[in-house]
């Protein structure tokens, strides 16, 4: 991936944890950081937060992030959420085909917004923070049929709101805005400037 050549090594000081189990967010972790290791976290989400979507993704990578850098607290700890919403309502993995089926159909036609929530620690260095991306995203206006072809094509069962952007995207976006990534799952945008920050990656 373009811009993204230069990438931390973390040979000489704290390791690197990614606290999920996604192998689309280790794929793109993979260009920023050349060494981690992969420990998901097996802490509770919550379903709700009174403050919207936005406060709600934030709290989960918090949760998923805190639960694995308290057991490595000389490991910097990356913990990730990421979901859809419309309208203030939460779109997670659907349950079944048919719960993915519904999701397609409300989405259809509309612009909608997929935010990641991510967390940094390193505890031994009494750093830890949260940030949130957003990006959104416009469906095209289909129908059943359109819906069916593209989950002949994608597992809509393990992604929020049961589509992939990097897959047959031709099918059911018409655009989208700010982090593509960050529809992905991580956000490299952010998490470069924000390891060049805490100088875990080197200018």
């Amino acid at each position: 991936m373009e811009g993204f050549e230069k990438k931390a090594n973390l040979n000489e000081g704290a390791g690197f944890i990614l606290a999920s189990g996604s192998p689309r967010r280790k794929e793109l972790l993979r260009e920023l950081v050349e060494e981690f290791v992969v420990l998901p976290s097996h802490a509770e989400e919550i379903s709700s937060h009174p403050d919207g979507p936005v406060a709600l993704v934030r709290e989960n990578a918090r949760i998923k992030g805190s639960d694995v850098a308290r057991q490595y607290p000389d490991h910097w700890v990356l913990g990730a959420d990421t979901l859809v919403w419309v309208d203030d309502r939460v779109l997670g993995k659907p349950k079944d085909m048919e719960e993915a089926m519904d999701m397609l159909r409300s989405l259809a036609g509309r612009t909608h917004s997929v935010s990641t929530g991510l967390f940094l620690s390193l505890l031994s260095g009494d750093f830890e923070e949260t940030r949130v991306d957003t990006s959104q995203v416009s469906f095209k206006a289909f129908d059943d049929s359109v819906i069916k072809a593209y989950f002949s094509e994608v597992d809509p069962l393990d992604k929020a709101g049961g589509y992939a952007i990097q897959t047959r995207p031709d099918l059911i976006i018409d655009t989208f805005a700010g982090s593509r990534s960050n529809v992905i799952g991580l956000p490299l945008e952010l998490m470069k400037g924000w390891l060049r920050e805490v100088q875990v990656l080197q200018s």
